[in-house]
């Protein structure tokens, strides 16, 4: 491939071979969103591996998360890989397990159903998130909600490489078909921007952050994925069962499940302070 330089073609080669591979929608808009802050970071220069050090430096000094810093360096990887320049490659930052969440980051159910309030005058968003945190989906398998996989009770989608069934419930197929109904929505997918296409992340997440004043939410806790969390860990409180809660969530690694269900920091302390063990 000639001299080791990152330009907007190999971006798009790259950009094809993600397809090719079968990655989510989402994984490829972040593979490709990580790699170009990396070319913009290193410009016209030549990728030596001294270069993707200072970059991981670079991030750290930024004070990016260390879960963010690794997950920037894994799409950075799998793009060396690609480019046959493995030897480009820089560690992980090596992090400590973590035992508990941060509290500051954490959506309550009470914080949940006053966003929901506040989003009374925005019929659409209040349904998106009541799907989300309903059925515990990922925002970029809301396209997979048809009005016919509505009426049937469940949604089959097929991500990287498995297929899953996701149950809708009750209360909330009602709803969805109410919509649809209102909306005038015959056939298809049912949450649609006014250009007819499936909405996106990046206007979902809008739309939550224009809610957080009037719900008196902290807008560091308002984002889909959030919501998604808020299912897991309702989830776990009633069945306790990590397993069958992986399966739901799409999860290949129960490990990946242990994240979404952490306690707070506060809640940790109350566990250990009911051992009674400091007289």
């Amino acid at each position: 491939m000639g001299e080791r330089i990152i330009t907007e073609e190999i971006i798009q080669s790259f950009h094809q071979y993600l397809v090719r591979e079968e990655k989510s929608t989402a994984t490829i808009e972040k593979y490709l969103r990580d790699v170009r802050t990396f070319s913009t970071y290193i410009g016209s220069k030549i990728v030596t591996k001294e270069l993707v050090m200072d970059y991981k430096q670079n991030l750290q000094v930024k004070e990016y998360a260390v879960r963010s810093i690794n997950s920037m360096l894994a799409s950075l990887s799998s793009l060396l890989d690609f480019l046959g320049w493995s030897e480009c490659k820089v560690k992980n930052i090596k992090m400590q397990k973590q035992v508990y969440c941060a509290e500051e980051k954490e959506l309550t159910k009470a914080e949940y159903f006053r966003l929901l309030e506040a989003s009374k005058k925005k019929p659409q968003l209040q349904l998106v998130m009541q799907t989300i945190c309903g059925t515990g989906i990922r925002v970029s398998e809301l396209q997979h909600f048809t009005v016919e996989a509505v009426k049937q009770g469940e949604v089959i989608v097929n991500c990287k490489g498995k297929t899953r069934t996701i149950l809708i419930p009750g209360k909330l197929r009602k709803r969805l078909l109410d919509y649809a109904r209102k909306q005038k929505i015959q056939s298809g997918t049912i949450f649609l921007s006014q250009k007819k296409t499936p909405l996106n992340r990046s206007y979902i997440w809008e739309q939550m952050k224009g809610l957080c004043k009037e719900a008196n939410v902290s807008p560091g806790k308002v984002f889909p994925h959030n919501l998604r969390k808020l299912f897991a860990r309702t989830f776990y409180g009633i069945e306790k069962d990590i397993a069958k809660l992986a399966d739901i969530l799409g999860h290949s690694s129960i490990d990946t499940t242990r994240i979404y269900i952490m306690s707070t920091g506060s809640e940790h302390r109350k566990k250990i302070e009911q051992l009674g063990l400091v007289v």
